[in-house]
C-alpha cells in the first residue's frame, strides 16, 4: 500500500465506522472503495470489509450495554442461530464463484440501500409493541438474517430491527442495543471463516479497522453536526448509484 492508499483507506474506515454508528449502511461506502479504489477482488473486498468493520462495531455495542437488562434473555437465545448463520453465510460466500457473486452484488447493494432508505419507517414499526410471531419463528428469522449478514452484511442491522418488531418486547433503544451485539457476533463469525479461508487482505484490514474504530468513537460528535436522517438519505442515494454502476459494469463485463 502506498502512503496515499493508507491515508484513503483509514479515511474511508473513519467514514464507514461513523456512518454505522450514526445511521447504519457503512458498507455501502467501504465495499466499493475496497473493490474499486484499492483494486481488491470482490471476494477479498467483502471479506476484508467484514473484518475491518468488526472492531468498530464493538464500540457501538459497548455504548448500549446498559440497555440490555430487559432483552438479555432474548439476546442469549438468539446468540446460537446468529453465530451459526454468520458462519454458514460466510462459508456460502467462500464457495460462491466470483462470477456469480459479481452478478449478485448490484442487487445486494440495492437491497441494502432501500432498507437504509426505509429505516425510519422500520424503526417506527419496531417501537409499536405489536408482537405477531413465536420465539421459535424469531430464531429462524434471526438465523436467516445472520446467513445474509455472513454472506454480505450491508443492511443486516435494519433487517434485524424489522424482525425484532414481530417477536421481541422492548423499546426501540433496547432493540437497537440487542441488534448491535448480534451484529458483532455475525461479523466475528464471518471474519473467522474468512480468515480460515485466507480471503482477508491483512494490511488493508488493519488500516481500515483503525479508521472504523476512530469513526465509531467520534460518531457522537459527528452526529451533532450532521443530522442522522440526512446522512442516512445521502448514503442510501449513494448506494443506489453504486448499485447502478455495478450493474452496468457487470453487463458490459
Amino acid at each position: 500500500m502506498s502512503p496515499l492508499d493508507i491515508g484513503l483507506c483509514m479515511l474511508v474506515g473513519v467514514i464507514a465506522g461513523g456512518i454505522n454508528a450514526v445511521a447504519g449502511g457503512g458498507s455501502l461506502v467501504s465495499f466499493p472503495f475496497l473493490h474499486f479504489g484499492l483494486g481488491l477482488s470482490s471476494p477479498v473486498a467483502n471479506a476484508t470489509n467484514a473484518l475491518g468493520l468488526w472492531p468498530g462495531s464493538i464500540g457501538g455495542a459497548m455504548g448500549y450495554i446498559n440497555l440490555l437488562e430487559r432483552t438479555k434473555g432474548t439476546l442469549i437465545k438468539l446468540a446460537v442461530p446468529t453465530l451459526i448463520g454468520g458462519c454458514l453465510g460466510a462459508w456460502l460466500f467462500t464457495v460462491t464463484p466470483i462470477s456469480i457473486f459479481d452478478q449478485v452484488v448490484p442487487f445486494l447493494i440495492l437491497f441494502a440501500a432501500v432498507l437504509l432508505g426505509l429505516q425510519p419507517q422500520i424503526k417506527k414499526w419496531s417501537s409499536r409493541g405489536e408482537r405477531q410471531v413465536s420465539m421459535l419463528s424469531g430464531l429462524v428469522m434471526q438465523f436467516l438474517v445472520a446467513l445474509y449478514g455472513g454472506y454480505f452484511g450491508a443492511g443486516m442491522g435494519i433487517m434485524m430491527l424489522a424482525a425484532f418488531a414481530l417477536y421481541v418486547e422492548g423499546t426501540i433503544h433496547e432493540l437497537n442495543a440487542m441488534k448491535n451485539w448480534l451484529g458483532v457476533m455475525i461479523n466475528l463469525s464471518a471474519s473467522v471463516t474468512f480468515l480460515i479461508k485466507g480471503l482477508v487482505n491483512w494490511p488493508v484490514a488493519l488500516v481500515f479497522a483503525v479508521g472504523t474504530i476512530a469513526g465509531g468513537f467520534f460518531a457522537a460528535r459527528i452526529s451533532q453536526k450532521i443530522h442522522p436522517d440526512r446522512l442516512r438519505t445521502a448514503v442510501a442515494v449513494f448506494g443506489v448509484v453504486m448499485a447502478v454502476y455495478y450493474f452496468v459494469r457487470t453487463q458490459n463485463g
